[in-house]
């Protein structure tokens, strides 16, 4: 079997396709393959942070995603009973380009890019191609799929999600745990604002009993609610049990209308390598965490900008392939110093049943919001500017 002059990428969700875009605008052929009959339509990720879309806009994708987004121009901490902090992104406007949180339903970005790179002659992208096995030599690297066919590239993007094939192929281990509780998505075109006229479109609630977070995208609210091991699933999916945990946030309300009802479980995991050989992965392939904070889609997306440029340099001849050591040392060291903290501590600080536990994240929250060089540099972290910023410094 010859071996194509392309760049194979495993998976058409946000990681990929941004993967590929890069790549093809690099000048680099890419074949893109995708298990499903058709590009994601999943609700899942629904925050593009400030790095994130200037880098979309590096690619000519913000514009359209801005579009068909909500621009929150802040962030909350809240309690029942009422705001804890709230944190403002123009302290970071001198940063970046987007000082805000973009909020679109990860979709929106999948039809933007597809339907931009369908257009060009260097992809192709295939359906219903699900990766079993991965073959490797010095110049090469075929991916055999369960149709029974083969394509051979010269580099493999996995970015085919948590269960990644590609990483089993490769025997990566995915080293970490999975929390005991699962999370339930609920949406609603009900306006929290007119119970809540203070409320931000990013709004984590912290309580002893059941924490929550409420978050919003154009036509609707996303609710989210930690679900305890005991429930079942089919319970926890329910109209009513939706039903109750919406009336959790707004007692006395009637029916609410519900437009998508979620259950998933939540996961904390680093692969042990995101490179073999000429096999490397990226985005939730690579690692996972729990969503408080929106940090894993868009450090899947960080993750596929690093190293489609080095990739391409690579390809280019302009720079050697241990270049690509670097995007695992950069990208993997601050998913485990960065993301796998914050969004660890982020919801210890939401469900904290001791009053000393309150007590020390609202006192920490009233020390940061007055003090400018403490805000700014919590907004930072916020945002995933520190952890972009941290990357560059790895050598």
């Amino acid at each position: 079997m010859a071996t194509e002059e392309r760049v194979l990428v495993a998976g058409a969700g946000p990681v990929g396709l941004v993967a590929a875009a890069h790549l093809i605008q690099s000048g680099i052929p890419v074949t893109l393959f995708e298990a499903t009959a058709s590009v994601s339509q999943e609700l899942r990720a629904s925050t593009f942070h400030a790095p994130t879309m200037d880098m979309l806009e590096d690619l000519g994708f913000a514009k359209d995603l801005k579009a068909q987004g909500l621009i929150a121009p802040n962030m909350q901490y809240r309690s029942r009973a009422g705001v804890i902090a709230q944190f403002d992104f123009g302290c970071i406007a001198d940063l970046t380009r987007h000082p805000f949180r973009t909020q679109a339903e990860q979709f929106k970005l999948n039809r933007i890019i597809h339907a931009k790179l369908s257009q060009h002659p260097n992809f192709r992208i295939e359906f219903n191609k699900r990766v079993i096995g991965v073959i490797q030599d010095d110049d090469s690297v075929t991916a055999r799929f369960e149709d029974g066919t083969k394509c051979r590239g010269r580099w493999l993007i996995g970015a085919d999600g948590a269960r990644s094939a590609v990483r089993n192929a490769l025997g990566i281990d995915f080293e970490g745990f999975t929390w005991p509780e699962r999370f339930l998505v609920v949406s609603t075109p009900y306006d929290f604002t007119r119970d809540f006229p203070d409320l931000s479109p990013v709004s984590y609630v912290a309580d002893p009993v059941r924490w929550h977070f409420l978050l919003k995208v154009p036509g609707f609210w996303r609710a989210m609610f930690p679900i305890e091991p005991e429930v079942p699933d089919e319970t926890a999916t329910s109209w009513d049990y939706s039903q109750a945990a919406l009336r959790s946030i707004v007692a006395g309300t009637g029916e609410f209308e519900i437009g998508h009802i979620t259950l998933y479980r939540v996961h904390q995991r680093v692969a042990r390598t995101y490179r073999s050989h000429r096999a490397l992965l990226a985005g939730d392939a690579a690692h996972i965490n729990n969503p408080l904070g929106g940090m894993g889609m868009n450090g899947g997306i960080h993750d596929a900008v690093n190293l489609a440029g080095r990739l391409a340099a690579v390809w280019r001849g302009s720079a050697p392939c241990s270049d690509l050591d670097r995007y695992e040392r950069q990208r993997r060291g601050v998913t485990i110093e960065h993301v796998e903290k914050a969004t660890v501590e982020n919801k210890r600080n939401l469900e904290a049943r001791d009053a000393d536990g309150q007590k020390q994240f609202r006192d920490r929250m009233r020390r940061i919001t007055t003090d400018p060089v403490e805000t700014r540099a919590y907004v930072m972290k916020l945002s995933m500017l520190a952890s972009v910023r941290r990357a560059e410094e790895i050598a």
